[in-house]
């Protein structure tokens, strides 16, 4: 079936970094854009960044300068570096991934979910 596994969230002071990661198994298709996306209660799922598989990216207003978002293509696995975290970056973040079965997309993974907690 495939999934994906994120690891790397917990509780940090502001000012502080965390790394998370997101691994890919079993799918068994071509894996193009990953991204990274967070939501706090009562609020839709918003974007933090993706990059495609040729390494261009795309941040959310609120986060560059801050995030960088890389990829292992070997590994099929995703990473979120978050430095200077700020109390507003708190949610809970979910990484996603798009499979390609040739030139047709077959369908968007999304991770299980990692909560970030920046005390202030």
């Amino acid at each position: 079936q495939g999934q994906l596994v994120e690891s790397g969230g917990g509780l940090v002071q502001a000012g502080g970094s965390l790394r998370l990661s997101c691994a890919a198994s079993g799918i068994i298709f071509r894996i193009n854009d990953m991204g990274w996306y967070r939501q706090t209660p009562g609020n839709e799922r918003e974007l933090v960044a993706t990059i495609t598989s040729g390494g261009d990216t795309n941040y959310g207003d609120s986060v560059k300068g801050r995030f960088t978002i890389s990829r292992d293509n070997a590994k099929n696995t995703s990473y979120l570096q978050m430095n200077l975290l700020k109390p507003e970056d708190t949610a809970v973040y979910y990484c996603n991934a798009e499979a390609y079965k040739g030139e047709i997309k077959w369908g968007v993974y999304w991770g299980q979910g990692t909560q970030v907690t920046v005390s202030s």
